[in-house]
């Protein structure tokens, strides 16, 4: 038997780089996954790849943005693959720029995909895990919300609330079953941290400063990400609540 035989999980951001290695490393292991993306066919090529392994996957049009779309996705999966096991709440966008340069605009879409986003996901898979006693929940913060990051003010304090909003909500659903973990990770090789470098004056000596800060001496995989978060998705971690860990090749050693 396998860590998540029979068990539903959805990945919001489904169809990007840690969301898809997630997504695989979920089904992998059994899962029933519902890959989550605002672009369709994205999420598909995703859900395809993992069934074509001999996997099981359904992709899903979700803007979490979107109260009303988010509690259609999450009723097609439910009617589909069954009951939500795991969240894992991935999702997330940035840009990279001082603050005061930056524009209210900017604010509020920030806001909406990285906080706003994951506020509409747990209010729609809550109440479903409370009834059944049993839910793994996984956010995806950053390491900006835990030792801040120059150029990213505001999606660090997006990331800083999760956190928060994580730790206050597996105080609130410990005596119901259910677990809440942060993931941060690091510098990581996705199309979100070569859209983050893009903003700087030069992209290619941003992303060889990341590498040689890492005492590990590389920037971060999608994979290395899909394995923590997997850890706390399954019941190997039924005993960890409202805890962070740093994904990060050592660039961060918060205690």
């Amino acid at each position: 038997m396998q860590k998540f035989d029979n068990k539903t999980v959805i990945v919001t951001g489904g169809g990007g780089g840690i969301g898809g290695a997630t997504c695989r490393r979920f089904a992998a292991e059994g899962a029933k996954v519902a890959v989550f993306d605002r672009n369709l066919a994205a999420a598909e090529d995703v859900a395809a790849g993992i069934r074509a392994a001999g996997g099981q996957a359904q992709a899903y049009a979700a803007d979490i943005t979107d109260r009303a779309s988010v509690d259609a996705a999450v009723a097609a999966t439910e009617a589909q693959l069954g009951p939500i096991a795991v969240l894992v709440n991935n999702a997330g966008w940035d840009v990279f720029k001082p603050f005061v340069k930056t524009e209210p605009a900017e604010w509020d879409r920030l806001i909406a995909i990285n906080l706003t986003g994951a506020l509409h996901m747990h209010h729609a898979v809550l109440p479903g895990m409370v009834e059944r006693k049993y839910g793994r929940i996984v956010n995806i913060a950053s390491d900006a919300a835990r030792g801040g990051s120059s150029g990213e003010a505001v999606y660090a304090a997006c990331k800083g609330g999760l956190v928060a909003l994580s730790k206050t909500l597996a105080r609130e659903h410990a005596r119901h079953g259910i677990t809440v973990n942060v993931v941060c990770p690091g510098p990581t090789d996705t199309a979100l941290l070569a859209g983050v470098a893009e903003g700087a004056r030069d992209p290619a000596k941003l992303i060889e400063a990341f590498r040689s800060a890492i005492p590990l001496g590389r920037l971060g995989q999608p994979d290395d990400l899909a394995s923590a978060i997997a850890f706390f998705g399954s019941d190997d971690a039924s005993f960890i609540t409202g805890q962070v860990i740093s994904v990060s090749g050592g660039l961060t050693m918060h205690g």
